[in-house]
């Protein structure tokens, strides 16, 4: 099999995750890596065996580099995006897509019009636990998704935000947990609830004095097939305790699924403590599948290294739909949605006002 040779576009802890992961890709390999300082892109690429540029264009001229990942800090990735788009190369972004609405179009609009793929990291989509909920709900099994949840009850502590220098503040990081730890539930409530239609919240800084950004936050969401969601995010819970979504039907059935437990996966940084489950399952007749379930998924994580396994699902994906001329598992549009729910939390809480899209 022909692999679909991949650079990356930073070189920070989850660059070195998304490495191994190429590194077990069957459709897929690293050739090349860029960044801003090519000291460090130097020497990520001497530690696994491929080559340093000075952008994007150097990866696709002198490496024949075909798609890239992008690792860049959040505010830098659609002005990272957008230059490799250009450059021809396919794009498999990091979450969040962007910080706006209007870059995500922007950047939608590039792949469109260079006829290549775009897609967005949503790893936590292929947990055997999230893809049962979105079959229920794709086979009908709760009738209309009308009633969405997502808490995130986790712990940042100030050795973490001190530990890369674009932590914690607005123009480094463009963001606190709304754009870093709660993009991922805020994917799957959108994968589970639909498109995103208005929003409204607010966010404090309950007790990180040494940040500048947002360690907690509250909203609603209205979708546009008429559901609502509620959302309940922070880094303010010492040690951590969990991170969950939940989705509530037409038919009174109700799904739900905890992706972290303890405290929260942090590349680079710490392992997955717990493995997800699946905490609330009541369609009539299926009452007793969780505990079932819940043992086969154990097993399954004990035979992976979860901090970049999914990664590796993902990425396998995107080679795959290059190859077949086909939407990648999770594209731009896709992404976009997540981006609504965080642009409009920050919007909101400027306007004290409903955010429509």
């Amino acid at each position: 099999m022909e692999k679909t040779r991949f650079g990356l576009y930073g070189y920070g802890k989850v660059a070195q995750l998304h490495a191994r992961a190429l590194a077990t890709c069957e459709n897929a390999q690293l050739v090349s890596v860029c960044g801003r300082d090519i000291r460090k892109a130097s020497a990520f690429a001497v530690q696994w065996g491929i080559q340093a540029r000075d952008s994007a264009q150097e990866m696709a001229d002198r490496d024949k580099a075909e798609a890239v990942i992008v690792t860049t800090p959040h505010p830098l990735h659609a002005q990272s995006s957008l230059e490799c788009l250009r450059t021809g190369l396919h794009v498999l972004v990091e979450k969040p897509m962007a910080l706006r609405v209007a870059d995500c179009d922007a950047m939608i609009a590039a792949a469109l019009a260079e006829r290549r793929s775009l897609g967005v990291i949503s790893q936590r989509r292929w947990y055997p636990s999230t893809r049962r909920i979105k079959t229920a709900i794709d086979q009908g099994l709760i009738g209309s998704p009308l009633l969405g949840q997502v808490t995130v009850l986790g712990w940042r502590d100030e050795a973490y935000y001190r530990s890369d220098p674009w932590r914690g503040s607005w123009t480094g990081e463009g963001g606190g947990v709304i754009v870093n730890q709660a993009p991922h539930q805020l994917d799957l409530l959108a994968w589970f609830m639909g498109s995103v239609s208005a929003v409204q919240g607010s966010w404090i800084n309950a007790n990180h004095p040494y940040i500048e950004v947002d360690d907690s936050a509250v909203a609603t969401v209205r979708f546009a097939n008429g559901g609502l969601g509620s959302i309940f995010v922070s880094n303010s819970q010492k040690p951590g305790i969990h991170a969950k979504v939940a989705v509530h039907g037409s038919s009174g059935a109700s799904l739900g699924v905890q992706t972290d437990g303890g405290a929260m996966f942090i590349a680079g940084m710490s392992g997955v403590l717990e493995p997800p489950y699946i905490d609330l399952w009541t369609i009539p007749g299926q009452e007793d599948m969780p505990a079932t379930w819940k043992i086969e998924d154990a097993q399954y994580f004990s035979r992976i290294d979860p901090t970049w396994h999914f990664f590796q699902l993902q990425v396998e994906d995107f080679a795959a739909a290059i190859r077949e001329g086909r939407r990648p598992a999770v594209s731009g549009e896709e992404g976009r949605e997540a981006v609504k729910i965080i642009e409009g939390i920050y919007r909101s809480q400027k306007t004290e006002a409903l955010v429509r899209y």
